[in-house]
């Protein structure tokens, strides 16, 4: 019992590392990519876009460990799901790292215009490259998330970890953001700016009130296994 409510204090805490992470670094990295010919004064900025990365890979690493914990838990719902959810944090893992490429490479390209090893007029054209890169990486990040969301949304209703209710929340969020992300792969909508954006807020408001009732109440309610689904229940309750 108590290693269950380590495991949930450890995952709320990972959940709000990983949303911090990714909001410090987008605002890092896209404070410099949205400048006018931001390659000519990248150099300047290989601290901002480094710290940028960095912070995008602490995101990557706390989402496949929040997987790996919740995996001995969600395994009692559904086994093949709750793998399924962990295989999902690592490809978005894989997505993480092509989004901090874009940073890493705005990094090289700025150190070689500065001592001249990449012609000048080469930031004309690859900066909307490197642009486009980050922008399309940013999507996929959103697609991955939003599929993975929806897994463990539906894992933890089914298991009753957490209230229904909550759960809920995370069942509309998410596929909300995908709908978002893949309108915007169609450019019909940009979920980085303006009124796109809406499509991040239900799945962000889960992603703050579940690790707010994780390190506060735990795991209280009793697994749901597919087992007692099937059948009749003798259901065991996991101590907050």
């Amino acid at each position: 019992m108590t290693s269950t409510r380590r495991t949930a204090s450890i995952v709320g805490v990972l959940f709000l590392v990983a949303t911090v992470a990714f909001i410090m670094a987008e605002t890092l990295i896209k404070g410099v990519l949205d400048r006018p010919d931001y390659l000519v004064g990248a150099s300047q900025d290989a601290g901002t876009l480094t710290a940028g990365a960095l912070l995008a890979f602490i995101d990557g690493l706390a989402v496949v460990a929040i997987a790996v914990l919740m995996f001995p838990l969600l395994k009692r719902t559904h086994e093949p799901l709750a793998l399924g959810y962990v295989g999902l944090r690592v490809a978005e893992l894989g997505v993480v790292l092509l989004y901090m490429a874009s940073a890493l490479l705005v990094i090289a390209l700025g150190a070689g215009l500065r001592d001249g090893t990449v012609d000048a007029s080469a930031s004309q054209s690859l900066g909307p490259v490197l642009k486009a890169w980050h922008d399309v990486a940013i999507v996929l990040v959103y697609l991955f998330t939003a599929v993975a969301g929806a897994s463990i949304a539906f894992l933890l209703y089914r298991s009753r970890l957490i209230p229904r209710p909550l759960a809920v929340l995370g069942l509309i969020g998410y596929p909300v953001l995908l709908a978002g992300a893949v309108l915007d792969m169609f450019g019909l909508t940009d979920v980085t700016q303006g009124a796109g954006m809406l499509a991040v807020v239900p799945g962000g408001l889960f992603e703050l009130i579940l690790p707010i009732w994780l390190l506060t109440k735990g795991f209280s309610h009793p697994v749901v296994t597919e087992v007692e689904s099937s059948g009749p229940t003798d259901r065991a309750p996991l101590a907050a």
